[in-house]
């Protein structure tokens, strides 16, 4: 099982990457650069790539919406170029709060626009001269389309500049929804779910998976399953109460307020995982603006199911139980309040998982 770790929103940056050297001893594998309405990953995935030789670096993700799909392709050659090899283009199509909210541009066709974006970046990747003729990109841009005025009918089909370092440059798609995860089984190397419970994860994702793996190109190699979860390895159980109770806001926060009411994948995903019940009450609360009261309402066996926090024998149980239920590359994000016990955590993982 890989480990990765994720970098946060919260600041210290630079002092994070100047860690890396010491994280990427203690047996890290990958480190992935998240973007939402932050700071943009890719100026922080070079960084990354410039201070560092062995780690693999990625996106964590990248939204479909926000770049065309040719720059995607050529800034995912260009981060494989600067790191040698080492990037991974993370992509997903996030959600209408943050497509439409921040980007103004409307969130449309998630499913089509994900496989025709990743059709044309393997295109672009293998040097072919760029032509096009999808439902939701057409390249080059036709003058017009019916009656209705696209272009100026100037463009020409163009490749690539540069030979890229690989060109298959492993995609991992986010996805939680049966048919975007059935997608990511059939085009991409990897799949990224989110709140990934290993005890209900088959009856969630299992007729998904098994549908995108039967239409799935055998050179792409087996799908890399991607997780993640808070890391603690203690065995004081104060603390560790702590610190499971400390993610009770972040999944209220998802759960709750991340969409409307009918229109939130994280709700979507509790009731699947069979708590309907509490994932209704917590964004009846959250809506409400009553956040701690959603904090409280957040399912045990959910935070807990979710994270790995305990002692090491049981840290070592729930990386069994990951790994029967299909997790290949495990993403946490350590506990520990400083630069020295967060090393030692990745070491502590890395002992475990192996």
């Amino acid at each position: 099982m890989r480990i990765g770790m994720a970098l946060n929103y919260s600041g210290g940056f630079a002092e994070t990457v100047a860690e890396l050297a010491d994280y990427e001893k203690a047996g890290l594998d990958i480190v992935f650069v998240p973007e939402a309405y932050s700071f943009d990953a890719v100026s922080q995935l070079g960084f990354i790539a410039a201070r560092t030789e062995r780690l693999h670096i990625a996106s964590g993700i990248l939204q479909i919406y926000t770049r065309t799909p040719a720059l995607t392709a050529m800034t995912a050659a260009g981060l494989d170029y600067v790191s040698g090899g080492r990037f991974t283009l993370g992509i997903g199509a996030s959600g209408p709060q943050v497509i439409e909210g921040f980007h103004g541009v409307p969130y449309t066709a998630p499913l089509g626009r994900t496989r025709e974006l990743v059709e044309i970046c393997r295109r672009v990747w293998r040097r072919e001269r760029l032509e096009y003729q999808g439902r939701h990109y057409q390249i080059p841009l036709p003058a017009q389309t019916g009656k209705a005025q696209r272009g100026t009918g100037l463009g020409k089909p163009l490749k690539l500049i540069n030979n890229p370092v690989r060109e298959r440059i492993p995609i991992v798609i986010a996805a939680m929804g049966p048919k975007n995860v059935a997608l990511a089984a059939e085009i991409a190397e990897g799949w990224q779910p989110m709140f990934y419970l290993p005890e209900r994860a088959d009856q969630v994702w299992d007729d998904s998976l098994a549908a995108g793996r039967a239409k799935r190109d055998p050179s792409l190699g087996d799908l890399d399953i991607v997780v993640t979860a808070a890391l603690a390895i203690t065995d004081d159980e104060d603390v560790a109460e702590g610190l499971i109770d400390a993610l009770r806001p972040m999944l209220a926060l998802y759960i709750g307020g991340m969409g409307a009411r009918g229109h939130n994948f994280y709700h979507d995903l509790a009731c699947r995982f069979g708590f309907q019940a509490a994932a209704d009450l917590i964004q009846d609360r959250y809506l409400a603006g009553d956040k701690a009261a959603a904090a409280a309402a957040v399912p045990d066996e959910l935070v807990r199911g979710t994270s790995l926090i305990g002692p090491a024998g049981y840290i070592r149980e729930r990386l069994a139980m990951l790994r029967a239920s299909g997790a290949t590359t495990l993403i946490v994000t350590p506990l520990a309040s400083t630069t020295t016990a967060r090393i030692h955590s990745i070491e502590q993982i890395r002992t475990l998982a192996s």
